[in-house]
Formats: structure tokens, C-alpha cells, sequence
């Protein structure tokens, strides 16, 4: 439950803010940013997971000016860090609005890749959104800061 001035509460967020959430899955996506990429992105990731009768993974997701974490709601082991600095999107779908979903580079191979998620309630999906936006703020804010220190 977020409190009515979570937006104005910054503290929290350099601890970090976490969401329980399902995730859905991870598409390959040509470019690293756009509605339109992200929108077609997230129906494949839907379709695809619609058709898999699988259970989805419920995961935790942490954002703070790090970047994004992922550990399993139920193990706590951790799946995957996501530094800030390979982030270049992030959206609450129109159509699917309880889809939260980011677009990263691959550490690995260095290839773009949309990461979806199904949130309880639209509210959430947007709250995340809005969060990685102040995360990605923040972290702007830190490295300036750092940067006039020198």
C-alpha cells in the first residue's frame, strides 16, 4: 500500500522500493526505446505466456538508483541486478494496464531485451513505472552531484 506523498518520499526509495509482482517473461527488441516497440514487445510476452500454461514466477522487484533487482517472492534467492545504467525504457502498457515492463541490455550478449511483468492492479503497474522514472532521476542527481564534487 502506498502512502498519498509516496512520490515525495526519497528516502525509501535510496534503500530501495519493492513490488511483488509475476513475471511473465523477455522478448528480444530491436530498438531501446518507444511505445509502439514496447507496446508489440509486451504482446508477444503476453501471447507467449498465454499460451504456456506454466505458473509464473512471483518475484520481488527492487528498484532504487542501483537499478532494478529481481529475487524469487518465494526462495528470496536472486534472480537477476539490473544496473540504472542499462535501463532505456520503461512503461505500464495502454491496452494490458497491469503490464509493467522494461527494456535492458544483456549484460552477456549486449542484446536489448523487454522484461514483462503482471502486477495486481493497475495502480502498481503505474507506481512502478513511476518509481524507476524517480530511480533514473535520482541517480542523475547523484552522479552530478558527484561530478561537481571533483
Amino acid at each position: 500500500e502506498l502512502p498519498e506523498s509516496w512520490a515525495d518520499m526519497q528516502e525509501p526509495l535510496l534503500e530501495g522500493m519493492c513490488f511483488t509482482l509475476k513475471y511473465l517473461g523477455m522478448t528480444l527488441v530491436e530498438k531501446p526505446k518507444g511505445e509502439d516497440m514496447a507496446a508489440a514487445a509486451i504482446r508477444r510476452i503476453v501471447a507467449t505466456a498465454q499460451v504456456g500454461a506454466r505458473k509464473f514466477q512471483k518475484v520481488i522487484l527492487t528498484v532504487s538508483p542501483r537499478g532494478i533487482s529481481l529475487q524469487d517472492a518465494d526462495t528470496k534467492e536472486m534472480v537477476e541486478n539490473i544496473s540504472i545504467y542499462r535501463i532505456s525504457y520503461c512503461t505500464t502498457d495502454k491496452l494490458q494496464n497491469k503490464v509493467f515492463a522494461y527494456v535492458a541490455q544483456s549484460q552477456e550478449s549486449g542484446a536489448l531485451e523487454c522484461h514483462a511483468f503482471l502486477s495486481p492492479k493497475k495502480k502498481i503497474a503505474q507506481a512502478v513505472t513511476l518509481t524507476v522514472a524517480q530511480a533514473f532521476q535520482m541517480a542523475l542527481d547523484l552522479w552530478e552531484a558527484a561530478q561537481a564534487g571533483r
